[in-house]
């Protein structure tokens, strides 16, 4: 994995770049997933193994790192393997603990939207280093630089009985991905839904799509597909 042996004469830069992509999508959300990001980076730079990729912490060193309880530590962790930037290299084991492996291309995908924010040239290292993973950006449209979101109504009916459902499964999630998405329409087992971008829809595609049909089974019944267009 290229994040994970970022050495050399530029592995330096990389490894802030990476850092200052994480932290400048953190900075757009809400406080749930700024807190997520931030705990992420704190491990990063404390005790990550940039030429192994690996990150070896016990539970218990790290809820004393994030001033926490150990509870805390497990749910926390759970988000960032369900996101897919955390994964488990060795299990945990009596008198060992667990090593974990961090996807920096899952990552990128998934903060790509904020590059722009940091500047063209911050952009194009980030392209150099995940060059599968980089949509086009216009600059010239006002992308990244102080654009405010839509403001949506809020959702009624079927559609917004499965975004409750969406909001019970967590919270954070909801409100950083699944809010962005608008009800177009059900049939023969066909539920439609509109993305606010080809990136959002392929995002929740990749990571999120069970719990986004589990909801859409319990309020629209037998769903055979999901599908997404773009506005």
């Amino acid at each position: 994995m290229l994040a994970g042996k970022a050495v050399g004469r530029k592995a330096s830069t990389q490894k802030y770049d990476i850092l200052t992509a994480l932290g400048a999508f953190a900075l757009a959300q809400d406080k749930g997933l700024q807190r997520l990001a931030l705990r992420l980076m704190v491990l990063i730079t404390a005790r990550y193994n940039w030429r192994l990729n690996e990150l070896s912490m016990g539970q218990r060193e790290i809820a004393r790192l994030w001033a926490v309880n150990e509870r805390t530590v497990k749910r926390e962790m759970a988000k960032l393997r369900t996101l897919g930037w955390l994964s488990v290299k060795t299990a945990s084991a009596r008198g060992r603990v667990a090593i974990y492996a961090i996807d920096f291309h899952k990552i990128s995908t998934a903060t790509q939207e904020s590059w722009p924010s940091v500047g063209p040239d911050f952009v194009e290292r980030m392209a150099g280093l995940y060059p599968a993973k980089v949509v086009k950006v216009d600059f010239g449209s006002g992308a990244g630089q102080g654009a405010q979101p839509k403001a949506t109504p809020e959702p009624i009916g079927q559609w917004g009985e499965m975004c409750a459902l969406l909001r019970m499964q967590d919270e954070s999630v909801f409100q950083n991905w699944f809010a962005r998405l608008r009800f177009v329409g059900f049939a023969e087992g066909r539920l439609e839904l509109a993305a606010e971008s080809c990136f959002l829809a392929r995002y929740i595609e990749t990571h999120l799509s069970r719990g986004l049909m589990s909801a859409a089974v319990q309020v629209f019944g037998p769903v055979e597909t999901i599908c997404f267009t773009s506005e």
